[in-house]
């Protein structure tokens, strides 16, 4: 099985993902399964500067891919990417300048991304979303395979339950339509992205807590684990 390298979401801290790791591992060998080392700080920035976020863990993901490259030469790296990492990931991949960061990758050859909203209304996110929109081209796919996993988890409702009312303003703040269905965070069709596979799974919430169906939880990784199949090496050159 080919190398993972687990990106944390936006605002996440890499130790959260540990379940997501075991959980992994009688699929892919645990010392093939690689984290980012992310805290919230460097989502945050000190003092704060959201903004630049994406650089600075771009700069750990870099970081983390170099030491899989050594350790795995000439072996094809998928990595997952939860949240709001998964729009960093793909700026990672495009290799254009982001605020004056950009990276250079011919490792990776697939990329996962969980609950990622590539359409948000979001002020910092759409920073993200309008430069994927403006560099992602069609042929990026023949080089990068990209399967976007969203959730069917709570439909938001204004005026229903607790949980939906806060679903449907999550929704609203990230979609501008909280009448949707989603992971309880985002909805299914902010995660579209034109040129991508999209797999709608179910009962899966976005945020990992203890006890919580999220998506590095056992019952939600045998959802989307099958998309880790080997890559033919006569793909990988």
């Amino acid at each position: 099985m080919n190398p993972i390298v687990i990106l944390a979401g936006v605002g996440l801290w890499s130790a959260l993902y540990e379940e997501m790791k075991r959980n992994l591992s009688p699929l892919v060998p645990l010392e093939k399964i690689f984290i980012v080392p992310i805290t919230t700080l460097d989502w945050i920035g000190f003092p704060p500067s959201p903004e630049h976020s994406t650089n600075r863990v771009m700069k750990r993901l870099h970081e983390t891919l170099a030491q899989v490259e050594a350790r795995f030469p000439n072996e094809p790296i998928t990595v997952i990417a939860h949240s709001g990492g998964g729009t960093v990931a793909l700026i990672y991949l495009l290799g254009k300048p982001f605020h004056g960061d950009a990276y250079s990758n011919k490792s990776i050859h697939k990329l996962i991304t969980l609950g990622t909203p590539f359409r948000s209304i979001e002020r910092y996110a759409k920073l993200k979303m309008d430069f994927i929109a403006k560099h992602l081209e069609p042929n990026f796919f023949e080089q990068v395979e990209v399967v976007s996993v969203a959730s069917s988890f709570r439909k938001g409702k204004q005026d229903g339950s607790l949980q939906e009312r806060m679903a449907f303003e999550f929704y609203r703040n990230t979609f501008g339509d909280g009448n949707s269905d989603g992971d309880g965070i985002v909805p299914i069709e902010a995660c579209y992205l034109n040129g991508a596979k999209h797999i709608v799974i179910d009962r899966v919430e976005h945020l990992p807590a203890p006890f919580a169906n999220w998506y590095g939880a056992k019952p939600a990784v045998e959802q989307w684990q099958s998309f880790l199949l080997p890559i033919p090496a006569h793909q990988f050159s």
